[in-house]
């Protein structure tokens, strides 16, 4: 589909990411995808590419710039290699960089953050909890001032990336109920008090660790405070958007994925002594997947317009995320039934896709949350 915000520096950028992963990932995915885990080479050639980079000055080894085009072609071509999991093992930092490089004072950045950044460490944004997900102003894990520091006590549950991970920003309670009681901190991974465990083998993702994370009297220095006291959630909220911008764009390619194997199929099976891509019932399966394939595209590149052009369309996004789902929900069902038993079987990509939908529906904010969501920033 032709997009008419194209430029020669974001096309530049798509067919650098898409020829790396059909060379560097793609081969190997399927290997990862069982091995469970991605080899660490991976995130420093990644980071080559400026992939964590945006919104992060020059200074710390970001592009200097930010733009939601080149965030979307990002994301979009990473799942094209068929297992997602990839992209969220290496995307386990994306959604803490922006936190770290805004908030944490300049000593933490220039500890950690070119390493993040180029891909030499890991950091995971720690807000989920075991007692509730999409519902963050529900969080029950404080922090209470102690001098010169604050203690955390509390868990955090199904963070990305959380056992491989060096820095952890961290969501904890200090004030009232509600959002505007929550405070971010800095956590090192070998700090005291502090331990994880991994999550037991998933539905899909398998390329990427989660893992639920404890905070026992966990004792950070009181400079570990990012940003404002009681306010530290929300001056991330627009990190929430990027992410669910992102998955949108992913979502799209695990369509495209489902699209292209569905065609490639039915151009070579026979059934009835014609190929199945000559059968009406195939071709209306193909336009169907084709026509949402168009439109979840379209709304991703007005979204991105908007978002590089003035304040970030919350209500669009959240509308773009919960559609995308479903429209990726339909596009691996009807691509199993076209490769039918061939498709059912591991080492397959319509398989894995098939498997990762539903974390697509759910992470990130679900999908009834992002309903509610964007009728809450429509005025209704």
């Amino acid at each position: 589909m032709m997009n008419p915000f194209e430029n020669e520096e974001r096309r530049a950028f798509r067919e650098t990411v898409r020829s790396f992963v059909a060379n560097e990932v793609t081969p190997y995915a399927d290997e990862w995808d069982e091995a469970g885990e991605i080899p660490w080479a991976l995130h420093e050639k990644v980071g080559a590419l400026g992939a964590f980079g945006f919104g992060v000055d020059e200074e710390y080894g970001g592009l200097g710039f930010d733009d939601c085009f080149m965030r979307a072609a990002y994301a979009e071509e990473m799942s094209r290699c068929g297992a997602t999991g990839v992209n969220a093992a290496l995307g386990g930092r994306s959604i803490s960089i922006g936190p770290i490089a805004e908030l944490a004072n300049e000593e933490i950045r220039d500890m950690c953050l070119r390493d993040i950044v180029a891909g030499r460490k890991s950091s995971s944004l720690a807000i989920t909890e075991p007692s509730g997900g999409s519902d963050v102003a529900a969080v029950r894990t404080t922090a209470r001032q102690d001098g010169n520091h604050y203690v955390l006590n509390g868990s955090k549950a199904f963070i990305t990336s959380g056992m491989k991970s060096d820095y952890f920003v961290v969501g904890a309670r200090t004030g009232g109920e509600g959002l505007k009681g929550i405070s971010l901190f800095f956590v090192e991974a070998d700090t005291p008090g502090f331990s994880r465990t991994p999550l037991p083998r998933k539905m899909g993702w398998w390329a990427s660790d989660q893992a639920t994370l404890y905070f026992d009297e966990c004792r950070v220095p009181a400079t570990n405070l990012m940003g404002e006291k009681d306010r530290g959630f929300l001056a991330i909220m627009n990190n929430f958007n990027f992410e669910r911008l992102t998955m949108v764009a992913g979502m799209l390619g695990m369509m495209k994925v489902c699209f292209d194997e569905s065609v490639a199929w039915a151009q070579e099976r026979e059934t009835f002594g014609k190929r199945l891509i000559e059968h009406q019932v195939i071709r209306h399966k193909l336009a169907d997947m084709s026509a949402k394939m168009d439109m979840v595209e379209a709304y991703l590149n007005h979204i991105c317009h908007q978002a590089n052009e003035g304040p970030m369309p919350v209500a669009e996004i959240s509308k773009a995320k919960f559609s995308a789902s479903k429209a990726l929900e339909f596009c691996a069902s009807e691509a199993m039934q076209i490769l039918g038993g061939a498709g059912y079987l591991r080492g397959n990509p319509v398989e894995r896709v098939y498997r990762e939908v539903k974390v697509q529906a759910i992470g990130g904010g679900s999908e009834e949350i992002m309903r509610d969501l964007a009728v809450r920033q429509m005025g209704l």
